[in-house]
């Protein structure tokens, strides 16, 4: 474990506070970490699914994406269906690449696997929350996905690169915190904790190859800037605890 972390650790530029591993392991913040995380899974697959849909796909391509993930959606902003179905769901279409797309089959390929991993994680939670009986129920976002995206360039391709960019802060923080907690919490959480952390280092190093490859040029000026947002966000106080939230306020 500790090999596959040394990668992520050097990436980010803080561990995450003692504070917040405080506040994670308490029994009585154990729906909100874990609502706040089945919730995070689905805008990663959301947000994998945006920039494929924008930027590769043809036409029927993004709506078969669509299609494959409203029932999520249905289930987790308006409560729609029930949890158990959700695993059947798969993708039945080949993605192809539009026409006149600069954006290859690679970028196609990596995020069409990452959603369909953060679904499965997304489905993972929700057995994990029925065994603890916690009931789900709509919860606000975090500030953290939000504050570093609030820096993303206007113009492309530099808003791709940076939205890149953002989402391997996103994952390599994830992995970062399933290994802090995991140790902490009841052997079934942590081990479902231990069991993400190889899927999730992947991630932030496919996020980090295609915008480098996208690129075509040094990038690490924008790795460094979004570096540092990404550390002020965990580091500042924060009143809301969630699964990315900063430094628990007194």
């Amino acid at each position: 474990m500790e090999n596959l972390l040394a990668p992520i650790k050097a990436f980010l530029k803080c561990d995450t506070p003692d504070e917040w591993v405080t506040e994670a392991v308490k029994k009585e913040n154990l729906a909100v970490l874990l609502t706040d995380h089945l919730i995070c899974e689905l805008k990663a697959a959301q947000s994998a699914m945006f920039l494929i849909r924008r930027y590769a796909v043809d036409a029927d391509s993004a709506k078969a994406l669509l299609d494959w993930l409203k029932p999520y959606e249905d289930f987790a902003y308006r409560q729609i269906g029930d949890w158990r179905e959700l695993e059947k769901l798969k993708l039945d279409k080949s993605m192809l690449v539009k026409s006149g797309s600069r954006y290859g089959q690679d970028l196609v390929d990596k995020m069409v696997m990452l959603i369909r991993e953060e679904l499965h994680h997304f489905y993972q939670v929700l057995e994990m929350m029925h065994k603890y009986d916690i009931e789900y129920d709509k919860i606000e976002s975090s500030r953290y996905a939000k504050g570093l995206l609030r820096h993303v360039k206007t113009h492309e391709p530099d808003a791709l690169i940076d939205k890149l960019i953002c989402g391997a802060y996103i994952e390599a923080r994830s992995c970062e915190r399933f290994a802090k907690i995991a140790p902490f919490l009841d052997k079934p959480l942590g081990d479902f904790y231990i069991s993400l952390l190889r899927s999730e280092a992947r991630h932030y190093q496919d996020y980090l190859t295609l915008a480098e490859e996208i690129a075509g040029h040094d990038i690490s000026a924008r790795i460094v800037f979004f570096a540092q947002v990404e550390a002020d966000l965990i580091r500042q106080p924060d009143s809301d605890f969630k699964f990315h939230s900063g430094t628990p306020a007194n």
